[in-house]
């Protein structure tokens, strides 16, 4: 199966200077769960079927990739987070570097939450700017305009 975004890439996206993630830590399954939780809802199943043909490439690296490399981290984060091994669940932690407390956790997840809501709200509105053109999107099937939260208020419309 193609995916839109290969693990390379989505380190190279979501990660920033200094936050080195080797991409064997993602899979290409962590990949596809973000497709189909994050990006398909917004974008259609069709329009992402196309776009994992090859369809649509500046689209796709200027507004998807960077929507789906953001989400995929989300869904990394807490598997980064923590190792597990034959002993079961560590905290990362080496000579030189203390793990991350619940707290500081937390706030890097809520701060990805966003980044990724808002790299995902710009993808919907660049596909509802060019429906015209892109003719597997339907702007019907985009949840955005049914459902949202903004400011941890649930809008419906």
């Amino acid at each position: 199966m193609n995916n839109i975004i290969t693990p390379a890439e989505t380190v190279r996206l979501a990660f920033t200077d200094g936050e080195y993630v080797s991409p064997e830590a993602i899979g290409e399954a962590d990949i596809e769960a973000a497709l189909r939780r994050r990006i398909e809802p917004v974008a259609g199943r069709a329009l992402c079927e196309a776009m994992r043909e090859g369809a649509y490439p500046d689209f796709v690296s200027e507004y998807a990739a960077p929507a789906l490399a953001l989400c995929v981290r989300l869904v990394v984060q807490p598997r980064l987070n923590a190792a597990t091994g034959q002993t079961g669940l560590a905290v990362p932690a080496g000579a030189n570097r203390k793990a991350a407390d619940a707290a500081t956790r937390a706030e890097l997840m809520r701060a990805l939450r966003i980044r990724a809501r808002e790299a995902v709200r710009r993808m919907s509105d660049y596909l509802d700017a060019h429906a015209a053109s892109m003719a597997e999107y339907d702007p019907d099937d985009n949840i955005l305009k049914r459902c949202c939260c903004d400011g941890g208020f649930v809008q419906i419309r």
